[in-house]
């Protein structure tokens, strides 16, 4: 079995290390957190709190494997995307292994609760996806299901990712910022896919498309937003959402998705026109 930080051939990858060290980081952090006594109130739900967002992080990053390497023109960063959901995973089980310690480890009370909690339930739901993409990630895999068998298997991830999105928000009770950011980039990355599947690469890839997918997925995190105040605490529904798209309320979700959209298409445009002098540079 291939250690993860070895390419294919055994040779040592810088690339592949850094990662690796970039997925264990989160978790490293949170237990130094823990034992220099950062949580003196109720230490095991704030690690709960941080193990749950670094999957739905995690998750959301390798989903935007795909985009990135294409409209990146980085081919590279397929490498490392299994090993980031597997991460995902990784803490995903911490995330509901501490969530049983915080319950003394009374099994019954456990499953108890994700059955009739309905975020929990959605929450339990993903991580089964998820375990079933873990368990699948493997070379060996690949082979024994056979490469379109195993293609349609992990496109389960986009329920994974709907579930985690749905139960992040759910549990968000006060803030839901980040949650509505997560969601709109979700919603990019989904709207990406589509493209690309009903496309080609290169249409999905391409600037005006990444332009324009940003727009759309920005917009959606306004409704959304405005939505959930509206049926939340009854306000307006239009004067929130003339709220969300100004400054007056400060920088809102739906601003934030397009900046991190702008900088994804400043990027690509810069790949892009770096590829394209290089290749005019090699056939001069």
């Amino acid at each position: 079995m291939r250690v993860p930080w070895r390419e294919r051939n055994g040779s040592f990858s810088w690339f592949r290390a850094a990662i690796l060290l970039a997925v264990c980081l989160p978790g490293i952090v949170t237990a130094i957190q823990y034992f220099a006594g950062f949580f003196p109130v109720r230490p095991i739900t704030e690690i709960i709190h941080a193990t749950g967002l670094w999957t739905i992080r995690l998750l959301m990053i390798s989903l935007a494997v795909t985009p990135f390497r294409q409209s990146f023109r980085w081919a590279r960063l397929v490498t490392v995307r299994r090993m980031i959901g597997v991460a995902a995973f990784s803490y995903a089980v911490l995330h509901i292994s501490f969530y049983a310690a915080d319950n003394m480890f009374d099994l019954y009370k456990v499953v108890s609760e994700i059955a009739l909690r309905i975020y929990l339930t959605i929450g339990f739901a993903a991580l089964l996806i998820l375990g079933a993409l873990a368990l699948t990630s493997t070379d060996g895999m690949v082979k024994r299901l056979g490469g379109k068998a195993w293609a349609r298997l992990h496109r389960w991830i986009y329920a994974a990712g709907v579930l985690a999105c749905i139960h992040y928000f759910m549990q968000s009770k006060l803030n839901v910022s980040e949650p509505l950011v997560v969601a709109g980039l979700f919603v990019w990355m989904t709207a990406y896919r589509l493209v690309y599947w009903l496309g080609s690469s290169e249409r999905a890839a391409a600037l005006p498309t990444l332009a324009g997918l940003g727009i759309f997925a920005s917009l959606a995190t306004a409704l959304g937003e405005a939505a959930y105040y509206h049926f939340k605490t009854n306000a307006p529904f239009l004067r929130v959402l003339e709220a969300d798209l100004s400054f007056h309320a400060g920088i809102r979700p739906a601003w934030v998705v397009l900046g991190i959209a702008t900088v994804v298409v400043i990027v690509a445009a810069l790949r892009q026109w770096q590829r394209s002098r290089q290749s005019a540079l090699a056939s001069a």
